[in-house]
């Protein structure tokens, strides 16, 4: 019986797609019908129901899953303790994360990471589109956003934090907005993604709801790094969360934060960032290795939440 019969067989049971699976393995999907095919042959069995929309496990395959996956989980442990005797990682991990974090921070990350661990190869894929990773073939995905059961398994870092900011020449000429109402008044720089135009939302206390505040100003753009750049050459306003902003920035009074004492959000609701991962991914050794790392190097708060402090205690 062929081995990577079987975990083609296990990708497609979980993902219910041929080509997710061919594209974790990085083969052609024909490759992995005709391996799934051939095992169905071989055990004279049909495995799974196929139609144009879905592929699904018939009654016989639920159960030849359950027992195949616990024997592969097996065998991959015992070749991983016995190749990784010495707590090195290697092989290929596969990292999901929106565009900008994951340009900003998570690139940043898995150079650390490789340089602890050359053997290893990363695959960062970055997309602000809300991805499957099962069926992206995604070994851990680094999310912004609600809290949903999607049957991933990680660990919620923080809440996103928001920082509003203006740079002091824009300040000195169109003066300091005081409270939420006062932004009506300024130049707001927005970001306009899939969603539409970004809304901004503020309160004062967190036992209150959050309430949305129409602005407007002389810019949009779905590149937040965009507004950043716009707001530091003293064109408005601008909201966005805080891994956006480098430290710099502020030590040096190229920006300035503004309505510290209010909570800020782009969203009515609270947004966690998490790190997740499929459960069947997290049988893998390297995989728990780099998603602890991870983990551990953005810490909770993230580091860049710590760093915004220290600031702020400065310049108080």
């Amino acid at each position: 019986m062929n081995l990577q019969a079987l975990r083609y067989f296990l990708m497609v049971s979980t993902t219910g797609s041929f080509l997710a699976t061919a594209r974790h393995f990085d083969v052609p999907a024909s490759s992995v019908s005709r391996f799934v095919a051939s095992l169905e042959k071989e055990l004279g069995q049909q495995l799974f129901y196929r139609s144009t929309r879905a592929v699904r496990l018939t009654e016989q395959g639920q159960r030849y899953y359950l027992q195949v996956r616990e024997a592969i989980d097996l065998l991959d442990s015992a070749t991983e303790q016995l190749a990784h005797r010495d707590a090195s990682i290697r092989g290929l991990v596969r990292i999901n994360a929106p565009e900008s974090l994951g340009r900003l921070h998570i690139a940043p990350l898995v150079n650390k990471l490789q340089a602890r661990y050359p053997e290893l190869s990363i695959e960062l894929t970055l997309t602000d589109a809300f991805i499957d990773p099962v069926h992206e073939g995604a070994d851990i995905a680094i999310r912004v956003g609600p809290l949903v059961d999607s049957g991933l398994i990680g660990k919620v870092l923080s809440v996103q934090q928001y920082r509003l900011v203006a740079s002091p020449e824009y300040l000195a000429l169109h003066g300091t907005p005081q409270n939420a109402n006062d932004l009506r008044d300024h130049s707001c720089l927005l970001y306009k993604g899939q969603q539409g135009a970004q809304r901004w939302y503020f309160r004062q206390s967190s036992t209150e709801s959050f309430q949305s505040i129409d602005v407007s100003g002389p810019l949009r753009s779905n590149n937040a790094e965009v507004l950043v750049a716009a707001a530091m050459a003293g064109r408005g306003i601008v909201l966005l969360p805080s891994w956006m902003f480098n430290q710099a920035s502020f030590m040096e009074e190229k920006l300035s934060d503004l309505l510290t004492d209010w909570d800020k959000s782009a969203s009515p609701d609270d947004r966690q960032i998490q790190i997740l991962s499929p459960e069947n991914r997290l049988r893998s050794h390297k995989v728990r290795e780099v998603s602890a790392f991870l983990v551990d190097a953005i810490g909770s708060p993230p580091y860049w939440d710590r760093d915004q402090k220290s600031v702020v205690s400065i310049s108080e």
